[in-house]
This record gives C-alpha cells, structure tokens and sequence, in this order.
C-alpha cells in the first residue's frame, strides 16, 4: 500500500517538460510512481485542477538562528520551500567556542539584522564545533537544511579576538584549513565568505572575513574541493553594483582552487544602469575560461524593504551619512535640521559612491509606514511628494520633517525605481542566461526590514497570471530544478520515480502572497515582517504533508543535508 497518493493534478516536473495530468504515489518518503496509480494509499489528495510541482528550493537563507525556535522556517515554509540553505555569507553559528557566542550574536544582530533579544533568550549555544551544530538539529526540522560553513565563524574561532584587525599567520591559516576540513567532513555543504564593506560587527569593525588575505582564502577554498558534494558562496564589494578588476580575478582564483562552483548574492536589475549586467557576468565568462563556474542569484521579484533613520539599516550605508545618522539621536535630529547638511547629504546619495544605493533617493516615492507622533497623526500610507506638494517644500525635507517629529522611528517604504518595463524586459533576458539563477531571499536576515521569502509564490503568480514573461514549466524549473543541480542535491529537484517526495500541490489561479506584515513572534517578543501564502493546498517533504490550506501541520519531516551524503559533486566545466 501507498502512504500517499496525489490524484489527478497538472503535473509539473521540474525539468521544463510540458505539464500533464497524472497521478503521483509516495511510499516511504519517496515518489514511487508517476501516471495512472491504482494501488490503494493511507492518504488521497484530490489535486484536480492544482498544480502539482517539486518542492521548491532556496539557495540563500540566513535560517541558521531562526531554525533553533523556530523548526518550521516561517514563512518560507507556507510559501512552499522544502529546502534551504543556510550559511551564506560568511556568517555562521559554529563552529564556536563559548567565549564567543555574545560576540557571534551581536554580529549577526548587527550584520543580518536578527534581534538580539531573540537570540539570547531563542537560541541554545549548547554546541562547539560544526558537527555539534548540524547533530542538535537532526530530527527538528520541517524542511530539508544544508548549511554553508562560515569564514567569520572559522576565523574567530582559531584567532578569537585577533580576527579582527589583521591578517592571519600560516599557522592560523592552517589551523584555519584544519577545522575547516572537521566541519565539512560533519556535513557542512560548503565554504562562505564576505570582503564586502556592508558587513561590520556589532562593535561596528569590519567583520572577521574583511581582514583575510588572499592566500588565507584561496586556501580555505582549496580545502572545499578535497571534499564531495562541497559549494562556494562569496560576497565582495562590488556585488552591490560592479565588480573591481581584482574582485574578478578573486572569485575566479576561488572557483579554480576549489573546483567547485561559487554563487554570489545579488544580480540587481535595473534599465537605468545598463552596463551593471554585462560587468556582473563577465566573472562567470571569465571563470568558465579558467576551469571554474560562477553564478549570480538574482531576485525574479521587487522585495518592499522598510527604512528609518534611527535604526541601522540601508540608508546607513549611503556614503558619509553614517557622519550624521551615527551621532546619538538628538545631534542627529540637530544636523538633520540643517538645509545645508541634508543638501550634503542627498549629494553624497546620488554620488557614483553610492553605487546600488542610488536607489534608494527617489524620496517623492517613499510611502510613510507606522508613524509614532501627533504631528504625524493620518500620514500613514501617503506619499512623501504629496506631503512635500502641500507644504511647498522638497521631497527630502519633507521626509526628514516627518521623522524627526517622530523622534526618528517613523517606518519608510522606499518605492522601486526599477519597476518599470524596460527593467523586466531585462530581468527576463537574465533569467535565460546559464551565469545567472534566481535566488536570493535573505530569508531568516533582515527580520524588521525586508521579508524575501515569499518570492516564489510571487514569482508564480506573476508568470501565471501577471507579467507572464516565462512559461508555468519553465518558472517551476528555475526555483527546484536549477538551484537543486547547482548545489547537487541527490534525488531531489524533480517529480520523478526514486526521488525524495517534495512536493508542492497549488492552486495555478491563487498562488501568490498576502502582503507583508509586522509581528511580534520572535523569542522576547521581538518583532519582524513575514507574510501568508495564498494558493498553496498542500506541500509534502520527504512524503509527510507539512503544510496544509497555507498552514503549517506541525510535521518535522525535514532532513539535515550533510554534503557527499545528501549532494554530489557538481562539476565546473
């Protein structure tokens, strides 16, 4: 007898094959048959009229604190992702010697935006090493998790206070290698680093990685390709908009000494800036010259992220503004009080310093989000060009009016600038291109800010009832197929005979995602935005239905990947 059998959906399999109705039967956590099913199962879906797919895929989440309170990984999980990987960025939880946790947790508070209450009181620290880490999540998870081994982890955790401030020794680079070969061998799916000048610690120094020297990664790069199924996932300066020369030649040393394919996040799109696109992927044709394989991951979504100028977020990154937004809160209302300084400061915004972050200055557009002040009562929702129209000032004053009569905690939503059709004429010719895959979520990061997990829902229902710039077939491909084959997921990705039972059942007329919402669900009540699915009728990991009508079930059926056990090595020619 089946455990399971989904009867009568529009079957799509992964691979870009044309959709067909047909019945799919799941014994033992595996699909064991795809067409007419006539053997009796425990459990019948009904999945007339729904799209049946494979579980979708997440190439870059930061779940790995989340995880620990929260097994689920919410939202993503309603959203209909079955697997996600973690560690990117350079920034992981292990391995860690007790003396560093605080350390760890006011980095990652800081760099990925994770409250630090809720790490505290949510996150247990009972483990040391990598394996320590991957063994306390066997068996309490709902998705299937890999994990990425992080640079700043391995660093802090053979130099410990000395990461920060200089290059290491070749014995700390040895040591280094060392424990990086432990944590792989536990089933770390891979090395993750960052050189990129975003990432500060929570002492607001650049993070432990920043202060490597080529060679200390190189090595550390060299060591991935002894073992199987291992990836590479790195950030540079010029992933925000264009890469240096030697940030090229970097990424390409990378993927050459490991002879492993390295993605980097994020490919931003945008009809304003041409050349940032052929710069990005001139790395992927350089690598593939060489022996090596890289890929961007780039959003098939816009993902609405909140700003404000009293918390850190990406306004503080414009160049200088940490001048003024870095004082304490009354000399920072003082200097923003002075035309002279905000002219300055709308300047150095738009300068070519600026990079992606020019974006972000289409201050007419940003939409006024919870307000805190009398002064501000019924401005929720408007538009701050109209606020500046009606009181005959600028946009930028009137924005900088609204939130200092806030004491600075009014929320702002930036409008795209890169919404319009010529940017997604672009972002379709992207998507087809084999040096770049969609990807990219954040997910787990950013939890106040920016909710990236719902982007294949999104995704979906745009293709299919929006912009519809690609096929159903073809969008299903690029968010299981795809990203599974990058990282070599062993038999899954695809609805086929053998292959693990993840599977998505939805509603081709309703998928899609409720907008995002602020809650307080976090450990100490902390508070972060995430979002409801809409159209997802069921989803099914390792065949134990985890989500059922957009709900979770409460089932823990996901697995904890371990690299060369659960993914194969993925070449690079």
């Amino acid at each position: 007898m089946l455990d399971v059998v989904i009867r009568g959906g529009q079957v799509v399999d992964g691979t870009g094959a044309p959709a067909r109705v047909a019945d799919i039967g799941i014994r033992d956590g595996r699909i064991v048959a795809i067409g007419e099913v006539t053997e009796d199962a425990a459990s019948t879906v009904d999945a007339s009229g729904l799209v049946v797919a494979p579980g979708f895929v997440d190439l870059h989440t930061h779940y790995d604190a989340q995880i620990w309170w929260d097994p689920m990984a919410t939202p993503s999980n309603v959203h209909g992702v079955t697997t996600i990987i973690g560690g990117n960025c350079g920034f992981t939880l292990a391995p860690v010697r007790p003396e560093d946790r605080t350390y760890t947790a006011e980095m990652l508070a800081r760099v990925e935006g994770m409250p630090l209450a809720a790490l505290a009181e949510g996150v247990p620290w009972t483990w040391e090493t990598f394996g320590e880490y991957l063994d306390g999540l066997d068996g309490r998870v709902a998705v299937n998790a890999a994990f990425m081994v992080g640079h700043c982890a391995l660093r802090r955790y053979v130099m410990g206070g000395e990461s920060i401030g200089r290059a290491a020794t070749a014995e700390e680079i040895d040591a280094m290698v060392a424990e990086l070969h432990r944590s792989l061998e536990a089933g770390g799916l891979g090395f993750s680093t960052t050189l990129s000048r975003t990432h500060s610690d929570g002492d607001g120094e650049p993070v432990a990685s920043r202060w490597a020297s080529d060679e200390e990664v190189i090595a550390l790069c060299r060591a991935v390709g002894e073992h199987e199924g291992t990836q590479l996932e790195g950030i540079v300066d010029g992933c925000l908009d264009r890469f240096a020369d030697d940030e090229i030649d970097l990424l390409v040393r990378m993927t050459a000494a490991a002879g492993r394919p390295i993605n980097w996040n994020v490919l931003t799109v945008d009809s304003s800036v041409p050349d940032r696109i052929p710069r990005q992927l001139s790395a992927s044709t350089r690598a593939a010259e060489e022996g090596g394989r890289i890929v961007a991951l780039t959003m098939p979504v816009l993902v609405p992220m909140n700003m404000s100028f009293l918390n850190h977020c990406a306004l503080f990154l414009m160049p200088d503004w940490q001048q003024v937004l870095g004082l304490p809160v009354p000399e920072r209302i003082e200097r923003l009080r002075d035309p002279e300084v905000r002219a300055w400061m709308q300047e150095r915004a738009v300068s070519e310093e600026a990079g992606v972050f020019r974006r972000l200055t289409g201050w007419g557009g940003y939409v006024i989000g919870d307000t805190f002040s009398a002064a501000n009562e019924g401005l929720k929702g408007r538009r701050v060009g109209d606020i500046a129209q009606e009181r005959g000032i600028d946009d930028f004053a009137a924005l900088v009016e609204v939130v200092i009569a806030d004491d600075l905690r009014t929320v702002l939503w930036p409008s795209a600038t890169d919404n319009d059709d010529a940017s997604w004429a672009l972002r379709h010719e992207v998507w087809q291109d084999e040096r770049a895959m969609i990807g990219g979520s954040d997910a787990g990061a950013h939890l106040d800010r920016m909710c990236g997990a719902p982007y294949t829902t999104r995704f979906l229902g745009d293709m299919l009832r929006g912009r519809r710039l690609v096929p159903l077939e073809e969008a299903v491909r690029m968010i299981t197929d795809d990203p599974a084959r990058l990282i070599g997921l062993r038999d899954r990705g695809r609805l086929v005979e053998g292959y693990f039972a993840d599977v998505v059942v939805f509603d081709p007329a309703t998928i899609g995602s409720a907008p995002a919402t602020l809650v307080e669900d976090l450990p100490a009540g902390t508070a972060r935005l995430t979002a409801d699915a809409h159209g997802i009728a069921h989803v099914f990991v390792n065949g134990v239905e985890t989500v059922r009508d957009n709900a979770a079930t409460g089932a823990l059926a996901g697995t904890v990947l371990r690299s060369g056990r659960d993914t194969a090595t993925v070449s690079t020619r």
